[in-house]
């Protein structure tokens, strides 16, 4: 991709976003996701959450995730609050409960999580994904969703 547009992440449906970030090196990825497009391509994501949420799927489920985004320029991480209660999900931008699941990883392995690009599984084994609480929703937390593929 030799006509990189930052903004573009922020601008395309998911299945054009999944497309973007496959196709789109690391390095340029990290360097967007440390850069002043970070948290509207967060907001994106997450805003879309809700949408794309299977509650077919979630049956029973009532919990709270905290995904903690590390890597950002002054070294901080961004943590959003995703609730998934009486077959609805709700995302928070500030937490507001403890966490049945805290999940952190680096803005490039985010992004390839949630567009279909990455094994969540396999990343927590290789360490580029920790999970802290419930483990067995953190196996399970892509199928609550529909996570568009390129």
């Amino acid at each position: 991709m030799t006509d990189f547009d930052p903004a573009s992440f922020a601008n395309v449906g998911p299945k054009e976003f999944a497309q973007l970030v496959k196709s789109t090196p690391d390095d340029k990825i990290a360097q967007v996701m440390s850069g002043d497009l970070r948290g509207k391509i967060l907001g994106e994501v997450f805003g879309r959450m809700p949408a794309l949420f299977r509650a077919d799927r979630a049956g029973s489920t009532n919990a709270v995730i905290h995904w903690v985004i590390t890597g950002r320029a002054d070294g901080g991480s961004d943590t959003y609050e995703v609730v998934i209660a009486d077959g609805k999900c709700d995302v928070n931008e500030t937490p507001q409960h403890d966490p049945k699941l805290s999940l952190t990883m680096g803005p490039v392995e985010f992004l390839k999580i949630v567009s279909g690009g990455a094994n969540p599984v396999m990343m927590f084994m290789t360490g580029k994904l920790k999970a802290k609480g419930d483990l067995g929703l953190a196996a399970n937390i892509a199928n609550l969703f529909d996570i568009p593929k390129a």
